[in-house]
């Protein structure tokens, strides 16, 4: 379910806004993004599973925050992440 150090490197790699980043707003996104589609997936054969869809609403209600705070400091930032993400289609 978790993702892997690896693709949690390459999402930090791809997201990072300058050399030594590794938390902005941007890469914590990027990474609860990918846990959250990989949630979903879990969730699509494991209905039942109402420990991790607290977890999932928790990790969503995370994101929102962060998408909220990117979005009133920084526009621009913002678009170009959702862009990339696929998020507001």
């Amino acid at each position: 379910m978790a993702i892997t150090q690896e693709r949690k490197h390459e999402l930090i790699n791809e997201f990072k806004t300058h050399e030594n980043d590794t938390g902005s707003a941007d890469i914590q996104i990027a990474i609860l993004t990918e846990d959250i589609n990989n949630l979903n997936g879990h969730l699509a054969n494991h209905k039942k599973d109402h420990h991790s869809r607290r977890g999932l609403m928790k990790m969503i209600g995370t994101r929102r925050r962060l998408l909220r705070y990117l979005r009133d400091n920084e526009v621009q930032r913002y678009r170009d992440l959702i862009a990339k993400l696929g998020l507001r289609r």
